[in-house]
């Protein structure tokens, strides 16, 4: 059986994706059969073929290199992402300029079949290689060395959306940003803990009241931590 949901990610630096993608929620999905996900070395693509050259200075000057459009092109194309069908696969650059990266985006990228991720370095990738991308994708406003950690957080986001992936569904449920507000406190044994105590109406066994208390203090976090999630 094929798996739900195939995602390939080109890199200069694959050997940074070993231990992520083989441990927690992720490595199961990848056992169970639920994701494939593959990490390509972007070098393998390089028409230079004795020293793998995949970057240049740019046009105009200025600091910093540039990745080069052609290798990029060649991987979208050997990966299936110039196909011309309904089963071509999503393209997605990680890069600062692109969307913020939001719950709502994992929750649309969760219904493709196919991921393509490439991900930027040094200063870029060169701007005409953008017409074979899908969709451009920040992590926000500020600067990484370069696209593996954004690629570890989209692909981490998107496969515990996916069914069988986390043990309990309700949590994607429940979880912050699923409803559109920060998620409700939590609290573990032991009841009382260096003088602060459970709220009680965790403890009555009540499910109506626990409910009604969870959803208020889920809109009173929001208001305190990111009232801007209200505005939208």
């Amino acid at each position: 059986m094929s798996a739900l949901l195939k995602i390939d990610v080109v890199t200069l630096f694959p050997r940074m994706f070993e231990g992520p993608f083989a441990e927690s929620i992720i490595g199961k999905a990848q056992q169970k059969g639920l994701v494939a996900i593959q990490i390509h070395p972007l070098r393998k693509w390089s028409n230079d073929k004795r020293h793998a050259k995949v970057d240049d200075r740019t046009y105009g000057g200025g600091a910093g290199m540039l990745l080069q459009a052609e290798p990029l092109y060649q991987a979208i194309k050997a990966l299936g992402g110039l196909k011309k069908s309904e089963t071509r696969p999503w393209v997605i650059s990680l890069s600062p300029q692109g969307q913020d990266f939001k719950q709502s985006v994992a929750q649309r990228l969760v219904k493709k079949k196919h991921l393509i991720i490439l991900c930027g370095h040094y200063e870029g990738m060169d701007e005409r290689v953008t017409s074979y991308i899908d969709q451009e994708i920040s992590m926000g406003d500020f600067v990484l060395t370069g696209g593996e950690i954004p690629a570890m957080a989209v692909v981490d986001a998107v496969v515990r959306l996916m069914p069988g992936v986390v043990g309990d569904p309700r949590s994607l449920v429940e979880e912050s940003f699923a409803q559109g507000l920060l998620e409700y406190p939590h609290y573990t044994r032991p009841a009382v803990w260096r003088g602060q105590r459970v709220p009680k109406v965790l403890l009555s066994g009540h499910h109506e009241n626990i409910a009604l208390w969870r959803k208020r203090e889920a809109l009173e976090k929001t208001k305190r931590k990111k009232p801007w999630l209200l505005k939208v």
